[in-house]
Parts: structure tokens; C-alpha cells; sequence
């Protein structure tokens, strides 16, 4: 198995880190991998939340290696935006809560991973960026749909069409990222939010997670009607009894996933 991401299991977090030295770029075998990997965490009943960062301290990741379009392959074009897509799609429908701790530059596909998960911490250095028009591309893999829903058209135009750069405390104030942590805090902040999480009742919060993710693609009357859907079929599930009946008790409630 390759080792450009490596995967460690701490309880019931999944922590997936870019390993592709220097600046953690993505290849066509490592989006791959994410894709594979992801499946194969959403079929672990352990893992309730996942957290994606990258190696070394100056790079979370960035991106694609332009190497790969030099010689304008339309091909090579093709399978990478799909493969861009498939592999960071996946990780936005991972059923848990996934996490990206930016420790460092993100630039391109790198801040699109970021884009992708349900939350970013990043270190005060970190920097992001969708440069893509600089050398006449375009982020093919979520950047234009998910960073508008964060940031809003304003900004987002401001990013992709003007080339701008933004570090983490106004990252923050725009609401591209959920938190500022000093330099080298991002991935034990993630972790403590993701085990923050493991408090909840994991069948509840992958319920919750499809009905806030309910706008991107349907009605507000649609997601007014499954909210009351999803409600009633957790009452199919044992961590629904086991919720209440820990209330009842006063004590702290034994999750299972089920």
C-alpha cells in the first residue's frame, strides 16, 4: 500500500495524514486511495469521525503537481478532475464528522480536501488559496460549489478570480475555517473536537450531518420533510433507547454505532 496517506486509529477517530514530501500534492494512486480509504472507514462501525492533515509543518497540502498538465493532455485532464472529484466527494459524504487539521500551506486541491470535510482548524500560520487561474485552470474538485457555500459569491470571486491569499485569522472572520489554534496546535485541536463529537450519539449525528448537507441539493419543504423522517427512524436504533435511558439515569450513555 502506498504511503502517501497514512492512517492511524485513535478510539473511535480515524486519522488520515498527507504524506507526500515536500508539499503533500496529490496523485492520481493517493486520490485513489482517499476514495478507498473513506469507504472502507465508512464500513467501520469503531470510527465515528476522521481527521485529515498533512506531514511536516509547512504544507497541508498543494494540491495537484502541475508537472502532470504540462504538456496540456486533455486525457490526463480528464482522469485527474475525476478522480479530483470522486476521491474528495467521498470524503464530504463520509458519515461521520471529518475534520481537516491545516497545518500549513493549502493551497489548490490541498485547500479543497479541506473544503470537503464538515470542519477546518487551521494554525495561525496557515495559508489557503484557489490559484488555479494564475496558470490558466480551475479548482475541479468541489472548490467552486463548496467554498461559495462557506464564504459566500463575494469572496469566493475574490479568491478564484482574483488570486487572493488568505491567512488564518481572516480565514476565520469569513468563515472558511471554524478555529485558529497557535502554530502546531491544529491536529491535537481536531482530535479533541472529534472526540468531542464521540459524545453524541453517532447514529443521531450522521442523521443530523445528511439533513445539514439536505441544501446543498434539496428544497427547504425537502429537508423539512426527511428532518421529521430521520427522527422517527432513529427510533429503529439502540443508541436512540440508550440515549434517553442514560438521561433517565444520569449517567454518561454507552454508544454503539447501531
Amino acid at each position: 500500500m502506498s504511503n502517501a496517506l497514512l492512517l492511524e486509529k485513535r478510539g473511535h477517530v480515524a486519522i488520515v495524514t498527507m504524506n507526500n514530501p515536500p508539499a503533500n500534492t496529490w496523485t492520481f494512486e493517493s486520490l485513489s486511495l482517499l476514495k478507498t480509504m473513506v469507504e472502507e472507514l465508512n464500513a467501520d462501525k469503531s470510527i465515528w469521525s476522521l481527521v485529515i492533515t498533512g506531514a511536516g509543518d509547512k504544507f497541508f497540502s498543494a494540491g495537484a503537481d502541475l508537472n502532470l498538465f504540462a504538456d496540456g493532455n486533455r486525457d490526463v485532464a480528464r482522469d485527474m478532475a475525476g478522480v479530483f472529484g470522486l476521491a474528495f466527494e467521498t470524503l464530504s459524504q463520509f458519515r461521520g464528522v471529518s475534520i481537516a487539521a491545516i497545518n500549513g500551506y493549502a493551497m489548490g486541491g490541498g485547500l479543497e480536501v479541506a473544503l470537503a470535510c464538515d470542519l477546518r482548524i487551521a494554525e495561525v500560520q496557515a495559508v489557503m488559496a484557489l490559484p488555479e487561474t494564475k496558470v490558466g485552470l480551475l479548482p475541479c474538485a468541489g472548490g467552486t460549489q463548496n467554498l461559495v457555500l462557506l464564504v459566500g459569491e463575494g469572496w469566493a470571486k475574490r479568491l478564484m478570480l482574483c488570486g487572493d491569499r488568505v491567512k488564518a485569522p481572516q480565514a476565520l472572520t469569513l468563515g472558511l475555517i471554524e478555529e485558529v489554534t497557535p502554530e502546531g496546535g491544529a491536529l491535537e485541536k481536531a482530535i479533541a473536537l472529534a472526540e468531542q463529537v464521540g459524545q453524541q450519539s453517532p447514529t443521531a449525528v450522521s442523521a443530523c450531518k445528511t439533513l445539514i448537507q439536505n441544501h446543498r441539493t434539496g428544497t427547504v419543504q425537502q429537508g423539512y420533510t426527511l428532518e421529521r423522517e430521520l427522527f422517527v427512524d432513529l427510533f429503529e436504533t439502540e443508541d436512540q433507547k440508550e440515549g434517553v435511558q442514560a438521561f433517565l439515569e444520569k449517567r454518561a450513555p454507552q454508544w454503539k454505532n447501531s
